[in-house]
């Protein structure tokens, strides 16, 4: 008996990438991420600026809900709370950045705020307030 050896024909294998090719993968997912990192951020502060503006114009809104309940707007000591305790509202609200909203109650005419980003009075850009008084504003312009 003669002992034949059969050769199998040589399979290449897939081969994976090679490190060069990884990394300009990995460089245009960097470039790709960076160009909507720059057109996306800005847009953020400004979404939250409009988000700011709209909780405002509710929180308003149940302001005018708990005067006509009561008669009266609440005190600048009891705030917002007062809409709480009264379940014109559910829980506390919250600004975008994280910050209760501040309440007045300048001569029966409630004003709410939002300290923006750094969360203390004034500020420009991303730290500008965002106020009741200013919506007002702009809906008598609008009108």
């Amino acid at each position: 008996m003669s002992l034949k050896t059969t050769r199998k024909p040589h399979r290449r294998h897939p081969r994976g990438m090679t490190l060069i090719e990884i990394m300009v993968v990995i460089t245009i997912l960097g470039l790709i991420m960076a160009a909507v990192g720059v057109a996306v951020i800005p847009r953020l502060e400004e979404a939250k600026r409009d988000t700011a503006r709209l909780d405002i114009a509710n929180i308003h809104n149940a302001l005018k809900l708990y005067y006509a309940k009561k008669g009266k707007y609440p005190d600048t000591g009891t705030g917002l709370r007062a809409l709480v305790e009264t379940q014109t509202l559910e829980q506390m609200p919250k600004d975008p950045w994280g910050n209760e909203y501040v309440y007045l109650n300048e001569g029966g005419k409630p004003v709410i705020t939002a300290y923006g980003a750094d969360g203390s009075p004034g500020g420009e850009g991303a730290d500008a307030d965002v106020s009741s008084r200013e919506l007002q504003k702009d809906a008598v312009a609008n009108r």
